[in-house]
């Protein structure tokens, strides 16, 4: 694959101009150590997030991806990626919500003009704004139809990420006269604008997920971001480019759900006794099949991890390129990202799965909380499965085919 990549550790002059990368990692690792002081009780007790987006507000993490000049962190990508990955080993529903503001506060930047972009960003990073929603196609889609002055918006999303601590949503909405489908920004306090906490998945319950509905919503016409059509007609490759940035937020996930519950399984295991031999400690030269599991999950992880470096370089050189990427070069990035996707997925179910039998009959107990890496990998893989991204793959090795405009639930 002969996309141009970006160095391995890139260092824009927007980022130049902010704290920098070595900050923001400093504080990424700050701020997940401060979650998982207290992760296991707050998974079990399931409530709102509030206090968490507080603690991301309070670090500047909320703002990080916004250029200095417009009061923000002046962070580029590889510096948000990391960020998540590292915030995901200690609570990953807490990590999705986090992506999923970063995905959504920046599609502007995709999707509609720069001043108009550069308008809400800095309106965002002014009032420490929390973005939620999502843009995945649904089956119903939310409508919204045209009228004097601006738009009005109707329908029912089923599920959206951070909808309940949200300043800010993103939703996808078709136009009925034409059937395109735009990106709209909605103020959840505007009249007609209901949420629902109804959500009841059995992993990543911190992620503030719900439904929305929305019953005659005034929109103006500035805040319907621009099309997601996957029209080639329509859609600029720098637009695609979208999807592979939102999908590597997905792998970063998975990563950091699978070294997170490594770490705390080889914690553990230095103290515990192996379930196999009862006698020797888990963790201990003796007994080779924790050893040899701890190898495999190892590997695989880091395996994954290296895939995802270069889907990453792939991903910064788009963005570096901007406007004169091609449809070519989209496609080479779309496919190492769903590569990524692939590895990280298997790593985070194998491992969490597994950490479990390396634990044995202890790591059934509630107080321990080991069950929560198990199921929010589980429920993350099921709204983000990768069968699709492999015959993506499969297609790209085979005839070349480019991979279809899909962006992340």
């Amino acid at each position: 694959m002969g996309v141009a990549t970006a160095p391995a550790d890139p260092a824009s002059a927007s980022e130049r101009t902010g704290p920098g990368r070595a900050h923001w990692l400093r504080v990424a690792r700050e701020t997940a150590d401060d979650l998982a002081t207290d992760a296991v009780a707050r998974e079990q007790a399931g409530k709102a997030p509030f206090d968490e987006v507080s603690r991301l507000r309070e670090s500047g993490l909320l703002t990080l991806l916004v250029s200095a000049e417009l009061g923000g962190g002046g962070a580029e990508w590889p510096t948000a990626y990391a960020v998540v990955r590292d915030i995901a080993a200690a609570d990953s529903a807490i990590a999705q919500l986090l992506s999923c503001h970063y995905f959504l506060s920046w599609s502007a930047r995709f999707l509609t003009e720069p001043a108009l972009a550069a308008e809400i960003e800095r309106r965002s990073a002014a009032q420490q704004w929390c973005w939620g929603g999502g843009v995945a196609r649904q089956d119903l889609p939310l409508a919204l139809a045209r009228t004097t002055g601006g738009y009005v918006l109707d329908g029912r999303q089923s599920y959206a990420t951070g909808v309940l601590v949200a300043d800010r949503l993103v939703v996808r909405a078709v136009r009925p006269d034409t059937g395109e489908p735009f990106a709209v920004a909605v103020d959840p306090a505007r009249h007609g604008v209901r949420i629902d906490g109804d959500a009841d998945p059995f992993g990543q319950r911190l992620a503030a997920g719900g439904s929305v509905e929305f019953d005659g919503v005034l929109i103006a016409a500035e805040d319907v971001l621009g099309s997601l059509s996957a029209d080639e007609d329509v859609l600029s490759p720098l637009t695609a480019l979208a999807s592979p940035v939102g999908r590597l937020l997905s792998v970063q996930l998975c990563l950091g759900m699978a070294e997170g519950v490594l770490a705390e399984a080889r914690d553990y295991s230095r103290t515990g006794h192996s379930p196999w031999h009862p006698d020797w400690p888990v963790g201990s030269p003796q007994d080779p099949q924790v050893l040899t599991a701890y190898g495999e999950l190892t590997v695989l992880t880091r395996a994954a991890s290296a895939l995802t470096d270069q889907a990453q370089e792939a991903v910064h050189g788009g963005l570096i390129r901007g406007e004169e990427i091609t449809y070519d070069e989209y496609a080479e990035i779309s496919v190492l990202v769903a590569m990524a996707e692939a590895a990280a997925s298997k790593a985070a179910q194998e491992t969490t799965a597994r950490a479990l039998d390396i634990i044995g009959v202890r790591s059934a107990s509630a107080r321990l909380g080991f069950d929560r890496f198990w199921r929010n990998a589980r429920t993350h893989t099921l709204y983000e499965p990768v069968t699709h991204r492999l015959r993506d793959v499969g297609d790209y090795f085979l005839s070349g085919g480019h991979p279809p405009f899909i962006l992340p639930v």
